[in-house]
Parts: C-alpha cells; sequence; structure tokens
C-alpha cells in the first residue's frame, strides 16, 4: 500500500506545473490542530504512521518522516521499507534538510491551507540562499490519490450554557473588540478551534477527544463571522447566532470572505455601533501559529498585524464559575477514579488472583462507564495508554 501510494504521489509531482521536486505532507489540518478528524489525517494514510505529531517529505527518491521523542519508537514499527525516519532533536529539521539536500531553485509543493504562517515563513528564508521557491498546491494532492477519503463530519454545533461558561459572548466580544483598537487594528482572524469555541460559547464533537467544532470566525469593530457547514446549525443555535448579531456563513466561504476583508469590504446585515476610535490602523490581527498560510496570502504584508492571540490569556484567566466547574468537575471525576479502583482491586481479587493480569480494554471501557454514570461526561479527553512497562517508557514514565 506505501508503495502504491508513494507511486501515484511522485507522478503527480512529476506532472505538476511547475514540476515539483518535493511534496511536504504535514499533520496539521487548516486550523493547525495537532489532533485532527479521520479525514484530515492525511500524513497518516500517506505513511502508516498514527502518531499525532509528525511530517512527511516525498522526493523523488526518497520518502522521509519527522517526528519527536514520543514516537520513535511506534515510526520505527509502523513506518514500511519505504520510509526513513527523522528523529527531531537528533537529525535535522525539515527545512534545514530541504535546504541542504535538494537542489537549486526547486519547487517545493505544499498546500498552503495545512501550513501555518510562521512555519511558512520559516522555510521561505531557509530556500532563499538556494533560490528554492515554496509551492502551494491548487488541490491537495494526497486527497487525489486516497480514494476511501472518509466524508466530512456533520456533527452538530451545541451551545454551551452559561451556568458553565460563566460569560455572555456578547461581553467576550466587546473586550476583544477593545484590545483590536488598542493595537490599532479594525479586525481579526480566528481560525484555532479551541479560541472559537470558547469566544462564541458553543462545542462540538467533530474530532475525537476535542469538544471543537470545525470553524473560522472573523470579528471587526462592528461585526462578527461564524463560518461552519450549516448542516451542523441546528435552529436553536442558528436563533441564538442571530440574536447576539453573529453572522453565519458557510465554512467553504472563508478564503473568499477574507479577500473581502483584505479590501475592507467584508459586510453582514448584522452591524452593531462603531465606538472606534478614527486612529485606528487599516491592519487585520493574524495569529502566525495558527492561522494557515493561504488565508495569510490574501493580504499584502504591511496591511497585517502578526501577533500572538489576545485570546489565549482571556481564555486562560478562569472567571468564578469556570473555577467552580472545574472544582466541582474534580470532585466528581474523583468519585469515578474511586469507584473504578474499588471494581478492578474486586475484579483482581475475586477472578485473577493477586498475581494475575487483567486486559485493559475492559478495565479502560469499565472507567468509562463509572465516569458517565456520575459525570456531565461529553468525551474522554484522550484515548487510554497501556499500562505496561514498555508503553511507560515511550512516553519518559
Amino acid at each position: 500500500m506505501a508503495e502504491e501510494t508513494l507511486a501515484a504521489l511522485r507522478s503527480l509531482m512529476a506532472s505538476y506545473s511547475p514540476r515539483l521536486d518535493a511534496l511536504v505532507v504535514p499533520s496539521e489540518d487548516c486550523h493547525q490542530s495537532e489532533y485532527v478528524s479521520a479525514r484530515d489525517k492525511r500524513r497518516e494514510f500517506v505513511t502508516g504512521f498514527t502518531g499525532s505529531a509528525g511530517l512527511a517529505l516525498i522526493t523523488a527518491n526518497e520518502a522521509l518522516l519527522w517526528t519527536d521523542g514520543r514516537y520513535f519508537l511506534q515510526a520505527e514499527k509502523q513506518l514500511s521499507k519505504q520510509w526513513k525516519l527523522m528523529r527531531m532533536g537528533e537529525d535535522p529539521p525539515v527545512d534545514t534538510w530541504m535546504s541542504d539536500n535538494l537542489p537549486n531553485e526547486a519547487a517545493i509543493g505544499v498546500d498552503l491551507w495545512c501550513i501555518s504562517v510562521q512555519t511558512a515563513q520559516k522555510w521561505i528564508s531557509a530556500f532563499s540562499k538556494k533560490q528554492q521557491k515554496l509551492i502551494g498546491t491548487s488541490k491537495n494532492l494526497v486527497d487525489e490519490v486516497w480514494t476511501s477519503r472518509p466524508p466530512p463530519e456533520l456533527n452538530p454545533v451545541v451551545l454551551h450554557p452559561l451556568e458553565f461558561a460563566g460569560r455572555h459572548v456578547e461581553d467576550k466580544l466587546k473586550d476583544l473588540r477593545e484590545k483590536l483598537v488598542q493595537e490599532r487594528t479594525r479586525g481579526i482572524i480566528l481560525t484555532a478551534l479551541d479560541e472559537i469555541g470558547w469566544l462564541y460559547n458553543v462545542r462540538g464533537s467533530d474530532v475525537s477527544y476535542n469538544p471543537v467544532v470545525h470553524a473560522y470566525a472573523i470579528v471587526t469593530l462592528t461585526e462578527a463571522f461564524f463560518y461552519v457547514d450549516h448542516r451542523k446549525i441546528s435552529s436553536e443555535v442558528g436563533s441564538y447566532m442571530e440574536k447576539i448579531g453573529i453572522s453565519l456563513r458557510e465554512y467553504a466561504d472563508v478564503a473568499s470572505d477574507v479577500t473581502l476583508l483584505a479590501a475592507d469590504q467584508l459586510r453582514s446585515s448584522s452591524v452593531i455601533a462603531d465606538n472606534s476610535s478614527e486612529s485606528v490602523n487599516d491592519l487585520i490581527w493574524i495569529v502566525p501559529s495558527s492561522c494557515n498560510f493561504l488565508l495569510y496570502s490574501k493580504f499584502i504584508q504591511d496591511k497585517v498585524f502578526l501577533q500572538p492571540s489576545p485570546l489565549a490569556l482571556a481564555k486562560a484567566l478562569k472567571n468564578p464559575v469556570e473555577i467552580e466547574g472545574l472544582k466541582n468537575a474534580h470532585i466528581r471525576d474523583g468519585a469515578a477514579v474511586v469507584q473504578y479502583l474499588v471494581w478492578l482491586d474486586k475484579q483482581m481479587q475475586e477472578i485473577y488472583g493477586a498475581s494475575g493480569y487483567f486486559v485493559e480494554s475492559k478495565a479502560s471501557k469499565k472507567s468509562h462507564g463509572i465516569c458517565q454514570v456520575i459525570n456531565l461526561l461529553k468525551c474522554l479527553s484522550v484515548i487510554s495508554w497501556s499500562s505496561s512497562v514498555h508503553q511507560r517508557s515511550i512516553l519518559g514514565g
């Protein structure tokens, strides 16, 4: 399978205009998420490596995978003979390797939706010494050969109640707009799924073990936009968004709307009073670590304010309701852990004996079941890890 996939990708690289000397396949999705949905696991499909972090590079003669120390042993087992493991922290970084090993004026292809501004700028700088070029492919080449790619998730968007959120969306938007004015910007593009969920008080289940929905947000001094597949929006959520002045847009429309934003022509029917100062600059705030390079490329560089997200700190500063919620969650979870340990001890003693063994998959299911009964559990936060000494050694335990 790996050999056929590589051959198909190399054929597309050779026929692409310009001809691609290398193809980068990141782990991340359009939102720069480490944990992605099944249809976004392109690097996993190409390499067979299932770890959450890594980057694949394909050339005419080589196939390389970079990953970090958590996954060295796993990658060694999962990679086929066509692939070479590049150990982060030991082997040269991918940009250094490409700059040193690819020819002068090499064309290096990547889906610009799946690479951050920060990473792209770093690579472009590294490529400059040999006049190498980063080429944004018109389509994701992996998708062209992935005939069994899963369909999009259509899980519903759900509202995160005020009793848990602790703050109204309107208050969060007010604070965000004050920050925009303070930094002399007229708008911000938000792509990080956790930040969008926090700002708009919504949750979803588009990514396993993460309560997020695939969406984008644009907030200006007068308007707010929520880009999401409308099939996920119930009448309740739609009415709520309309009530608080958030314009719903289709997920696929974000690129065209960013083009309008760059020209200061993005408008909606839900406009609030503009209390901003006339001294506000004509800049758009973009978060370099989470915004993909394709959206960034819609702007003239001197019209962009590249800084960390103003929501990162705001989200981290928990309000009293959130703090109380954390305490209550730990109490409920603690009770669940105690119930689970009592059950596990009885099982070990009565069925297998004090020196017996236990199948962890069964224990994991029992733990999950207890949490569902006594917790307000929405989903697990992580897949169960084996408790073997071998697995602990991988993680440094």
